[in-house]
């Protein structure tokens, strides 16, 4: 290389680097670590050192042009190793040492390697070539060297004053989970910690005493205090004295009988302990429990039965949110359906709640919070307001971006241009939203991708200054942008990448994962992934902006703030299809064209010709999606192409249609698929679907021909369309990259594919096939396993309960200990001011120079 890296100037650089993060601490989950570098040391010094000097020089060799060298890279230069040393193989000592190798940077004769030990537990190594010998670095000092090497900035290793993000100084006390199976359970360890910390330790008094104080505070959507007369119970004693005389008063009272209130009023109870004498003596039972003996089961039932919340506020800005004819324009996906049910199901879990309560006449109130769109392309999203169907009191509030003389821009912008908008639109929403819910503070804040997740973060933050009430805050990132390219962070500011606009949105998601009481995700695999692949959440914990700051102590996938909430579906829409009552007789001659009928142009593309079991895949038409990938598995299969046929539905079949670069390119690519196999007959290719509905329908017809539903995916981070097609009792064949290996039980409830692995997918959909001619009973089988996992395991009943519970017990710490932790939000405000505004300027002055 041109660029060598000298051994003494790494370490002088190493020394600064690492004195200026963490000092002598490089890692944490210590025992895992010392064993890692242990057992490298011992490979690099043992039998196989010849050999695996020949690889690391291979690798070092291989890197001349690219030193950053991927694990892909790492993991078939082994491979090769392997086949020129009997006694190594992947599935060695020394193999599974190498597999857990994530990137390497190589400057001979240093290579510099981020070893990823564990899910969630990262080690830095610098190997040199020359003795062979191994140390173990800081991150700081990782990622210097990467910058240098990889990044391309000279004086990377040399600057003391790199910008760098530490959240360690604030987080360190906080209750982290420490078992990987409790990864994304984190509200039951954190009441499960902080319980046994505030009540434990002979101070129960303690903690009883913040619990009063706590109810004591309680007020309804109306300004009428709840559950306690402070003027009356002012202490644990008299609360106590009181409990017990209720209980005593209720005894000979039937379990199903209305509360009636002015028995237990002049005692101190207020309303909202239960509607009925039954539900009332359960509370005040629970109560009791507590002050007798401290249990953290005991207490998070008992948050969870009192009326915490009235008023939700859902922020979702890009795109075009509405209700009809929004899916399938542009950043106007996924998320708005997601967002949709969400709300309905969750109006249904906090009404039920109330009328548990006894409060039947209070209602919640939950707004949804998006941009409004004065050229709004045939849909409602020029309406300020919009009542939510499905729901009593739902609405969507819209407000405009506006420049910055107070014009409101007019029409759609990309989710990746809004952000010197967003910091306007917020306050102006703060507004808005608090003239809707009356002069109240909500409750409950829910951020929806960056964009809305920021926006939540900064509409709590506008609101603090109005009260002292604690509003807790939620993020759900959905989708992570920086994690859809591998090299997004190192070359943030490359000429490609500047319409992402990565520097911004990456700062965007630091600030408002760590300001969030929670993080909600639908899978473990987003936090944390997988053995063999990093989590989304989990590439947030290490990494560098090259000449913007570093990351040496990010997102820590084992904070007590995740927690795996996954979504269902619709279920007026997805039902099985045995269901024949609910059927949508309507539909069926529209789809029995749109599977059978002529070419049509600009609609489809294809004919079938005989009536046979149907494969089927229904996705947006771009790269990671992989629909082609399906076609080619079909047009390469002559046992799947005599038995079935396949039917694709997404984006456009013809590439003029589209502006969007990536769906073109599919496009065409799935037509020279079509003209490569011979995808005449037997094939169909149907322009993209909306209707929910319709797309029911489809799933169910698709059962019908006792056919299956396949999801490529070269990634997922869930995998609606999965629940969706098993809802309606489809067999499903879906990837082993993201969700939906964790949605379906492989071989019972629908099979893994490897989409990386086409001939093994091939192979796979080919058995099932082959099984169900031999065995009729087997599509019966995984049809009715498929319908039982999504209603055991993916409703959005289930959703919505664990959601108000999350918000319930987090808002009960965040109110009673230091959780919300001063210094923190200071720190993270200092970020936004000086880091996240100077970058949306530069945007701002960048698309100024342009015009």
């Amino acid at each position: 290389m041109n660029d060598r890296v000298d051994r003494g100037r790494i370490e002088r650089a190493l020394s600064v680097a690492t004195s200026s993060t963490k000092g002598s601490e490089a890692s944490t989950h210590g025992d895992s670590l010392s064993s890692f570098i242990d057992a490298l040391r011992d490979a690099l010094c043992g039998a196989h050192r010849t050999a695996l000097r020949a690889l690391f020089a291979k690798v070092a060799n291989n890197a001349s042009d690219t030193p950053l060298v991927m694990p892909h890279q790492i993991h078939e230069a082994f491979k090769e190793t392997c086949a020129t040393t009997a006694s190594l193989s992947e599935r060695s000592s020394v193999g599974r040492l190498i597999h857990k190798i994530q990137e390497a940077v190589c400057g001979f004769p240093v290579v510099a390697m981020a070893c990823r030990v564990d899910m969630g537990v990262w080690q830095f190594i610098l190997l040199n070539m020359d003795d062979m010998m191994v140390e173990e670095v800081s991150p700081a000092s990782y990622l210097a060297l990467k910058e240098k090497l990889a990044g391309n900035v000279a004086s990377a290793i040399n600057d003391q004053f790199v910008l760098e993000f530490d959240m360690r100084p604030f987080t360190k006390v906080s209750p982290k989970v420490t078992l990987k199976s409790s990864i994304g359970n984190g509200v039951s360890h954190l009441n499960k910690t902080l319980t046994l910390q505030v009540f434990g330790n002979g101070d129960a008094g303690t903690g009883m005493g913040a619990l009063l104080s706590w109810m004591q505070r309680f007020q309804s959507s109306k300004g009428h205090s709840l559950l306690l007369d402070e003027d009356i119970i002012d202490t644990v004693q008299k609360l106590r004295s009181a409990l017990l005389f209720a209980v005593a008063a209720m005894t000979r009272m039937e379990s199903e009988e209305a509360m009636d209130y002015t028995l237990i009023e002049p005692l101190g109870f207020l309303r909202g302990w239960g509607a009925t004498v039954g539900g009332v003596r359960t509370s005040f039972g629970l109560l009791l429990d507590l002050i007798e003996a401290v249990d953290p089961a005991t207490l998070e039932e008992l948050l969870c039965r009192l009326p915490v919340i009235f008023r939700v506020a859902i922020i979702s800005p890009h795109g075009f949110f509405g209700q009809d004819n929004v899916l399938g324009l542009p950043d106007s996906g996924g998320q708005i359906v997601y967002i949709l049910d969400q709300v309905r199901a969750l109006e249904a879990e906090l009404t039920r709640r109330l009328h548990e309560a006894g409060l039947s006449d209070l209602h919640p109130d939950i707004v949804v919070i998006t941009r409004l769109i004065p050229n709004s392309l045939g849909t409602a999203c020029h309406e300020q307001l919009e009542p939510l169907r499905g729901t009593n009191h739902g609405r969507i509030l819209r407000v405009p971006f506006r420049s910055d003389d107070g014009e409101v821009l007019n029409d759609f912008i990309s989710r990746f241009e809004i952000w010197p908008y967003l910091e306007r639109f917020t306050i102006e929403a703060t507004k808005e939203l608090l003239a809707q819910l009356g002069g109240e503070l909500p409750e409950f804040i829910i951020g929806n991708y960056s964009d809305g997740n920021l926006a939540a973060t900064l509409m709590r933050h506008e609101m603090k200054g109005s009260s002292d009430a604690h509003v807790c805050l939620a993020t759900i990132a959905h989708a992570l942008e920086k994690t859809k390219y591998s090299d997004a962070d190192l070359h943030w500011d490359a000429v490609h990448y500047k319409p992402y606009n990565f520097g911004i949105q990456t700062t965007a998601d630091l600030i408002a994962m760590s300001s969030s009481d929670f993080i909600v995700t639908s899978t473990f695999q987003e936090i944390a992934g997988n053995p063999t692949q990093v989590g989304q959440y989990e590439s947030y914990q290490y990494f560098t902006l090259p000449k913007l700051y570093r990351v040496v102590d990010g997102i820590d996938v084992f904070d007590s703030k995740f927690n795996i909430v996954s979504p269902g579906c619709d279920a007026s829409f997805y039902f099985p299809f045995r269901d024949e009552t609910k059927r949508l007789d309507s539909a069926q001659d529209y789809i029995a064209d749109l599977f059978y009928g002529d070419e049509r142009a600009n609609q489809t593309v294809g004919r079938l010709v005989e009536r046979k079991p149907i494969i089927f895949s229904m996705a947006r038409l771009d790269a990671v999606k992989n629909l082609t990938g399906l076609a080619s598995i079909y047009g390469n299969s002559p046992l799947l192409r005599e038995r079935c046929n396949l039917i694709i539905i997404g984006g456009v079949v013809n590439p003029a249609l589209t502006n969007n670069k990536e769906e073109m390119a599919e496009c065409q690519k799935m037509h020279e698929i079509i003209k490569k196999y011979g995808l005449t007959e037997g094939f169909r290719w149907s322009a993209a679907q909306t209707d929910r509905a319709i797309c029911g329908e489809i799933y169910r017809c698709v059962a019908d021909t006792r056919g299956v539903f396949v999801q490529p995916a070269l990634y997922e981070a869930f995998g609606l369309t999965v629940v969706e097609a098993m809802s309606t009792g489809l067999p499903t064949f879906a990837t082993s990259s993201g969700g939906p290996a964790e949605i379906i039980k492989d071989g019972v409830s629908g099979f893994h594919i490897d989409p990386h692995c086409p001939a093994e997918a091939q192979a796979k959909i080919e058995g099932f096939f082959e099984r169900c001619a031999q065995d009729h009973l087997r599509w019966d089988l995984v049809s009715t396993q498929s319908v039982k996992r999504i209603e055991e395991r993916f409703t959005w009943h289930e959703y919505a309960r664990r959601l108000s519970s999350c918000c319930a017990v987090y808002s009960f710490w965040a109110q009673i200990t230091s959780l919300e932790r001063h210094a923190a939000a200071r720190y993270l405000e200092a970020w936004y001011l000086c880091v996240f505004r100077k970058l949306v300027e530069e945007m701002r002055e960048r698309e100024m120079r342009q015009r």
